[in-house]
């Protein structure tokens, strides 16, 4: 995530602010240039960005701003669009008429559009029911039902990605990761993992990746089902680590490439973080932290350089969460077989980054 700040007064935001803590000015955030920018209104729903933000041609909010749960704008060339970028792939949002659920959509609505920010900065492909109406991605958030029958499982199916929304319930997800003994479960985490499965569909299995993918994580053509129940019934090999960023990646190739995707997530988007934030820290030479490489690593770091940016940059941060008595910030370890498949991702997202260029 990139640091922004305000453009009428230069004080630092976040980038799910709907208005600046210091001047007030009212914030909207241009997914086309990447961009959080203050807004001067201009009557009848429209807003312009103000200086220095590239274009200001007239804008209005996404509707779910009404809610409080958006601030991305409307681009111009979509004027007739009464959503968002990130807002046009919901299908089934959490019901409001359920107490607490307005806050959980909220949570839920913070996590996708950080995805989405990844999604459009790593310049992946992307389609939505409209454009695919057999495995165009789409969004469910479903609440279980009042008897406590068949309760909602979060997963993807051909496009379609479900999000339980208890999973927005704090307490209800700690338990969930203590009881399946996860060292992470956020909600970004399942975004990042279900659109893992997307991705495959799309640029493995489509994409004519399917041996390279197959020499490196193994065939996913065994029986899913059979493989999840062997997964549950049986204790990890103690060297599980060796080839697997996760407990769960070890279950099926499918899971195995949708936790490495996540974690390829997480990566460049909390190293572009730390970048901007001239957060860097490099290998120890002659008793002194060197710089670590500072170009973008959605698009121009190379992968080697991207690992050894993040290895000391996890370490310093889990020292920092110890000293706070905090759970480790990244509970992971990446090994030689571990990095073998963040490479073999980051090189399928380079090959589509350049044949759309």
């Amino acid at each position: 995530m990139k640091r922004f700040t305000c453009q009428s007064c230069g004080q630092l935001l976040h980038f799910e602010d709907a208005r600046c803590d210091q001047c007030k000015a009212p914030l909207g955030y241009m997914p086309e240039h990447a961009i959080l920018s203050a807004l001067a209104p201009q009557g009848g729903g429209l807003w312009r960005p103000v200086r220095g933000c590239g274009n200001t041609a007239l804008r209005t909010f996404c509707s779910n701003h009404a809610y409080d749960v958006c601030n991305w704008l409307v681009p111009p060339t979509e004027e007739h669009s009464d959503f968002c970028f990130a807002c046009q792939f919901n299908r089934v949002i959490p019901n409001l008429n359920i107490p607490g659920n307005m806050e959980r959509w909220r949570k839920l609505e913070i996590a996708k559009h950080r995805l989405f920010y990844t999604i459009l900065r790593l310049k992946l492909p992307i389609k939505n029911r409209r454009q695919d109406p057999q495995e165009g991605l789409v969004f469910d958030f479903l609440d279980d039902s009042p008897d406590g029958a068949a309760p909602i499982m979060t997963g993807h199916s051909n496009g379609v990605i479900t999000i339980a929304t208890k999973e927005a319930d704090d307490a209800y997800r700690e338990r969930m990761r203590v009881e399946m003994g996860e060292y992470y479960r956020t909600l970004l985490g399942h975004f990042r993992h279900e659109i893992g499965h997307y991705y495959w569909n799309v640029l493995i299995r489509d994409g004519g990746r399917l041996e390279k993918f197959r020499a490196i994580f193994g065939d996913d053509r065994m029986d899913y089902q059979a493989a999840l129940q062997r997964h549950y019934a049986r204790l990890p090999q103690n060297n599980w680590r060796e080839y697997y960023v996760s407990l769960y990646a070890m279950s099926h190739p499918w899971e195995d490439f949708a936790e490495t995707w996540a974690h390829y997530f997480h990566i460049v988007s909390t190293l572009e973080t730390a970048l901007s934030y001239d957060m860097t820290i490099g290998p120890i030479v002659d008793g002194q932290a060197t710089l670590t490489h500072k170009s973008d690593p959605y698009l121009l770091m190379p992968f080697d350089d991207i690992i050894a940016a993040w290895l000391p940059l996890t370490y310093a941060v889990n020292s920092l969460n110890r000293s706070m008595g905090l759970a480790d910030f990244y509970p992971f370890v990446i090994t030689d077989g571990v990095r073998t498949k963040l490479r073999f991702i980051h090189d399928t997202v380079r090959e589509v980054q350049q044949a759309a260029s």
